[in-house]
């Protein structure tokens, strides 16, 4: 599946209509009918009070076919006309005008007063929001703003089925300005859109489905669009490393952990248990040799390189023990806890220049430490993974958080192109960019997952199906995957305020388990 934007609808749109011979009215027809049907799935009650707010464009020529087919099914819903019907054109006039020759009921706001339309709202148990569709690119305007705040009021107590998209939300960047309709579910067509994911976008789109409205999903290969593919169910778990049966210890990858210092004990141990609990044979964790006794103490299962320090950090003087080692892994994270130290930057170089092919899963504050080496990235022979927060982003970049979260996706596909690397970008709904292009959209996760030690977790399962044989970017979709669906199923016990790192890896270890 994949996230369109407003241009690539429109040229979906348009080759359906000028080249296969589908006329719009009759994509609108089927875009109206597939609305009512997740209406009549979703309701609330038995016999529902609906009330359809529909605009001028095509998004209120939906409006007008899912009002008559509304009544078609038995219900008896009142449509609401927010512009003068004078200003209608195209498919949607002529839609009005079936609806019109109908005889059905209609309340035009300009007719009316405010009280008259909050005493529809207060009426309604279903509130169809078909005001504005795609094409928003800026602020609301009246008599829209003014309507959606009504409906906003009403946040909790009616249901509100957005049509393709929640008005007011871009569907390119999902920035809201000023006012847009809080869906609690939204029926979108062909493809679910960009906006969906990034900035607002989230917070007013709820639930999503997507439906058929007889534009083939094969036009993005037949018109050669660059589209972020949406990851799925299916494919999270497609991208799961196989597991032979006949297989042992060796056949599983050896992955080394390198982090930990003084201050931060704990984030290598998640990575390491994660790697474990996620499947891979043996895991070597280097740290500083201060911390080796609470860390062996708490993860007996793992083989452990202590490292000397100066100060609670790696001293240079560990590298003589650590680089003759390194052939010895199929997969290698740094970063978990290690700090920022005087000549880190120098430390982890050499650390790096040492290194022959294995895949590099780099975080933390080892990104910091690289930010100014990435042509050491660029050169490296084999597969780097970066997995950066927003800030972490931002500092590669040299720019502001703000610009990282207005363009996420096309941020993430440029550094990793630039840089040669595997980019996973964290934060509500992460983005997956590889070395040729490809741009991969998580839609699974929520705040559960926003606390200290989870992004530790994340670099231990993207190092365990590394070693395992997974290729990097199946390795990202599956470790994104499976950590995302872990946070949200073991919220549901716990809560979101109550989900630790740990309740995250045994919750890995459930959705593996659920895989087979």
């Amino acid at each position: 599946m994949f996230a369109a934007g407003q241009r690539e609808m429109q040229q979906m749109d348009q080759f359906t209509i000028d080249k296969i011979g589908l006329p719009g009215i009759v994509l609108m027809e089927n875009a109206g009918a597939r609305v009512v049907e997740e209406i009549l799935a979703s309701t609330p009650c038995e016999h529902p009070k609906v009330l359809v707010l529909a605009g001028g464009g095509n998004n209120g020529g939906d409006g007008f076919v899912i009002a008559r087919r509304l009544y078609d099914s038995g219900l008896e819903p009142l449509l609401c006309l927010l512009v003068n019907p004078e200003r209608l054109k195209g498919d949607a006039r002529l839609q009005f005008e079936v609806y019109q020759n109908r005889g059905l009921p209609i309340f035009f706001l300009q007719e009316n007063t405010k009280a008259a339309f909050q005493k529809e709202l207060a009426r309604a148990d279903i509130i169809v929001n078909a005001i504005l569709g795609t094409g928003v690119s800026g602020p609301v305007r009246p008599p829209f703003d003014l309507v959606i705040s009504l409906v906003n009021e009403h946040k909790g107590k009616k249901l509100v089925i957005a049509v393709d998209i929640p008005s007011g939300v871009s569907s390119d960047t999902g920035k809201v300005v000023g006012k847009a309709i809080e869906a609690d579910k939204t029926v979108t067509f062909v493809f679910p859109k960009k906006g969906f994911f990034l900035q607002d976008g989230p917070r007013y789109v709820g639930e999503w489905k997507v439906v058929d409205i007889s534009v083939p999903p094969s036009l993005v290969t037949d018109l050669g669009l660059d589209l972020p593919t949406v990851i799925t169910e299916k494919l999270g778990q497609e991208a799961v490393p196989v597991r032979p049966q006949q297989g042992h210890k060796g056949t599983f990858g050896h992955v080394l952990v390198v982090g930990g210092s003084r201050h931060f004990v704990g984030a290598p141990i998640f990575a390491a248990k994660s790697a474990l609990n996620s499947g891979a044979g043996l895991v070597t964790l280097a740290v500083p040799e201060t911390i080796y006794p609470m860390a062996a103490a708490q993860n007996p299962e793992s083989l452990f390189l202590p490292l000397p320090e100066v100060d609670g950090h790696f001293a240079e003087a560990g590298l003589n023990e650590l680089l003759p080692r390194l052939h010895q892994f199929d997969s290698i994270a740094v970063g978990p806890g290690m700090g920022r130290f005087p000549h880190g930057e120098d430390w982890l170089k050499t650390f790096m220049s040492s290194l022959t092919t294995q895949s590099v899963v780099i975080d933390a504050d080892a990104l910091y430490l690289l930010c100014d080496e990435l042509e050491l990235v660029r050169r490296y022979k084999g597969n780097i993974i970066f997995t950066p927060h927003p800030g972490e982003m931002a500092r590669l970049l040299n720019c502001t958080v703000r610009e990282v979260e207005a363009d996420r996706l096309g941020i993430a596909k440029s550094f990793a192109i630039e840089n040669s690397l595997f980019l996973l970008l964290k934060g509500h709904r992460s983005v997956i960019a590889t070395p040729n292009g490809a741009v991969y959209i998580n839609p699974f996760g929520h705040d559960a997952l926003g606390k200290g030690g989870s992004g530790d977790v994340l670099t231990g399962l993207i190092a365990s199906f590394l070693a395992q044989g997974a290729v990097p970017v199946n390795a990202l979709i599956a470790a994104s995957y499976l950590h995302a669906r872990a946070g949200e199923e073991k919220a549901k016990a716990l809560s979101h305020y109550g989900v630790t790192p740990f309740d995250i890896m045994d919750g890995v270890r459930e959705q593996l388990n659920l895989i087979g």
